[in-house]
C-alpha cells in the first residue's frame, strides 16, 4: 500500500500559476491593465492636474521676470532669487495680512466648529418639537451658496459699525451647515447606552456631551475643524468686500491689493511670491492633517 502526500505550498503555486495562465489571477495581464487604466492613471492624471500649477507657481516665484514672460520657457529658474519674496514684503505689509487671517480664522474657526458640535448634539441627543424640521433647514443652508447672502450681509455689518473690524469679518460666517451635518451624521452611530448610563450616574446634557461624545467623536471633530480652517484662510469674497483699509486685509485679500500696486508683466514675479506665502501655511496645515479627513468622514459609514 503506498500513501500519496502532498505539499500544500507547491499545490497553491500550481493553482496561481493556473489561474495565471487562465487570465483570472491578480498579476494576469487582463487585471493589470485594468488597475492600470481603471486605478492608477486616473489618480496620476487628478495628481498632476493638481500639483504642475502649484510647481510653476512656487517655481516661477524664484525666476526674473525676463524668465517668465518669455518665449524660451525654462522650467527651472536660471538663477534663483529670493528678490520676489522682499519686493512683495516692500510692495505690501504681508506680516499684517498674516496677523490678520491668524486672527480671523482662529475665532472664526473655534466659534463655528464649537456650535456645530452643541448643534449637532442638541438634533440628535435632545427632544424638542420640530427638531426634524430644523434639520431640513439646515441641509437647505448648505445647498445654497454662500454668495446670496452677501449683500444683505454687507448692509447689515456696515449699518453696525463692522467695516474694517475683525468681528465685521467674522460673525457673518459663524453659521456652519457643513459641521452640523457631519457631526449629527456621526453621533448617530453612538451606542444610546453609553449616555442611558450617564443619565443614570446623574450626568446632564452638558457634561455627557464634553466627557462622552465628543472624546469618543475625536476623528470627526478633527475633520470638521481642518475643514472649517481651511475655509476661513481662504475665504476672500467677504473679507474684501468688508474692508478696504490695508491694515484689516487677509492675506488672500492682499494679494489682491499686491496686484493692484503693479499691473506690468514685471510683476509676475512678485505676485507668484505672494501666492506662495498665501497659501504655504495653510497647504502645511492640510498636509499634516489630512489623514484625519479621511478617517472622520468614513468614522459614522459603518456600524456594528
Amino acid at each position: 500500500m503506498s500513501t500519496t502526500t502532498s505539499n500544500p505550498a507547491a499545490t497553491a503555486d500550481r493553482a496561481t500559476a493556473a489561474s495565471v495562465e487562465r487570465g483570472n489571477g491578480p498579476f494576469a495581464r487582463n487585471n493589470l491593465t485594468a488597475t492600470l487604466a481603471g486605478g492608477y492613471m486616473p489618480l496620476i492624471l487628478a495628481t498632476l492636474i493638481v500639483f504642475l500649477p502649484l510647481a510653476w507657481m512656487a517655481l516661477s516665484s524664484f525666476k526674473q521676470p525676463g524668465e517668465i514672460v518669455t518665449t524660451d520657457l525654462h522650467i527651472l529658474p536660471q538663477a534663483p532669487s529670493f528678490e520676489n519674496y522682499a519686493e512683495a514684503a516692500r510692495r505690501a505689509p504681508f506680516a499684517r495680512f498674516f496677523l490678520n487671517s491668524v486672527i480671523v480664522t482662529t475665532i472664526g474657526a473655534a466659534v463655528k466648529c464649537f456650535l456645530a458640535i452643541i448643534t449637532a448634539y442638541a438634533l440628535v441627543f435632545v427632544s424638542f418639537p420640530f427638531k426634524r424640521l430644523l434639520f431640513v433647514l439646515i441641509l437647505v443652508a448648505l445647498m445654497v451658496p454662500p454668495q446670496v447672502a452677501v449683500l444683505p450681509n454687507y448692509i447689515l455689518i456696515s449699518s453696525l459699525g463692522g467695516q474694517n473690524t475683525y468681528w465685521g469679518i467674522i460673525l457673518p460666517g459663524l453659521g456652519t451647515a457643513f459641521g452640523t451635518f457631519l457631526l449629527r451624521q456621526h453621533f448617530l452611530t453612538l451606542p444610546g447606552s453609553i449616555l442611558e448610563a450617564a443619565e443614570i450616574d446623574g450626568a446632564g446634557h452638558w457634561r455627557r456631551l464634553w466627557s462622552i461624545v465628543a472624546p469618543v467623536s475625536a476623528p470627526s471633530i478633527a475633520t470638521v475643524a481642518l475643514v472649517t480652517v481651511v475655509s476661513e484662510w481662504n475665504d476672500y469674497i467677504w473679507p474684501l468686500i468688508i474692508t478696504n483699509n490695508t491694515n484689516m486685509m487677509t492675506l488672500p485679500v492682499g494679494l489682491t491689493f499686491l496686484s493692484n500696486s503693479d499691473s506690468s508683466s514685471q510683476a509676475w514675479g512678485v505676485l507668484m511670491a505672494g501666492a506662495v506665502v498665501v497659501i504655504l501655511p495653510i497647504l502645511l496645515v492640510f498636509a499634516m492633517l489630512q489623514r484625519y479627513i479621511v478617517t472622520g468622514l468614513t468614522q459614522g459609514s459603518v456600524t456594528g
